[in-house]
């Protein structure tokens, strides 16, 4: 497993497993306890989404997110919302699909949101919090387009949610 940190947010990791492949297929390891010493997942998801449907900015306070592509290939978009951090409202982004395997280690008070390019998108999130689920009551929520963060998508649109359609 290859760890490195993320050149413009430096609190989020990146996770490249390396794999075991023969003629039955491949098998890697996501996550190892050892490498997340303060992070205990307690509740794992997954989402399935069709070509050009774009989900968040979505986070909130507390929760740890190990993300990863297991099917298809996404652009996912990090953004640093500490209101007391030097990089307040910046944001990086990767590539995450079936092929590269990556994973990728988001603190709470990041906001997370990706855009499915492939023509299907499993995505995996794995959580850490203490207490209850912040469900979405409790998150943390921006514009996909959002002028602060002024991130450039590469679709003018994208299918939305009703939710993120409703966010101003």
């Amino acid at each position: 497993m290859k760890i490195s940190r993320d050149k413009k947010l430096k609190e989020i990791k990146i996770f490249k497993p390396g794999s075991f492949k023969d003629f039955r297929g491949e098998i890697w390891t996501n996550w190892e306890k050892k490498y997340l010493k303060n992070v205990n997942f307690n509740l794992s998801k997954f989402t399935k989404s069709k070509k050009n449907v774009l989900r968040g900015f979505h986070g909130d306070k507390k929760s740890w997110k190990l993300i990863s592509c297991i099917k298809g290939e996404i652009l996912n978009v990090v953004v640093d919302y500490r209101k007391n951090s030097k990089t307040y409202l910046k944001h990086t982004f990767f590539y995450l699909n079936d092929k590269n395997k990556k994973s990728i280690l988001i603190p709470p008070m990041f906001l997370n949101s990706w855009l499915c390019l492939s023509k299907e998108c499993i995505y995996s999130y794995d959580y850490s919090f203490k207490g209850k689920y912040n469900d979405v009551k409790d998150q943390i929520s921006l514009k996909w387009n959002d002028e602060k963060i002024n991130f450039k998508w590469p679709i003018k649109k994208p299918i939305l949610s009703f939710r993120d359609r409703q966010i101003t």
